[in-house]
């Protein structure tokens, strides 16, 4: 089957905010964070159901991309794959939880 991929605006302000944020903390970083969460976003609808349900209820799967300490929140909907947040590993799941 093949996926196909929506990422919502909140996310996309998030890996936003985080790039900005590594990127004060050390030039050059900010960038290899973007690049890391592109390519994670990229190889993700090659095989979206090889992470495991996180919240059956509601159909919440994430995974950890490497390198940087972030979870990719999404849920996957027959063809669809909706990318509902890039929130670092320490937050609490209400973070994501309240765009569901």
């Amino acid at each position: 089957m093949k996926y196909r991929l929506e990422i919502l605006d909140a996310a996309l302000s998030d890996i936003e905010a985080a790039g900005w944020w590594y990127e004060k903390q050390q030039q050059g970083l900010g960038l290899d964070f973007t690049r890391v969460i592109r390519q994670a976003l990229t190889a993700l609808p090659g095989n979206p159901l090889i992470y495991r349900i996180r919240d059956r209820r509601r159909n919440i799967r994430w995974f950890y991309p490497g390198r940087f300490p972030h979870r990719i929140v999404y849920r996957v909907n027959a063809d669809l794959i909706t990318v509902l947040t890039v929130v670092h590993a320490a937050r609490h799941d209400r973070e994501w939880k309240s765009r569901t």
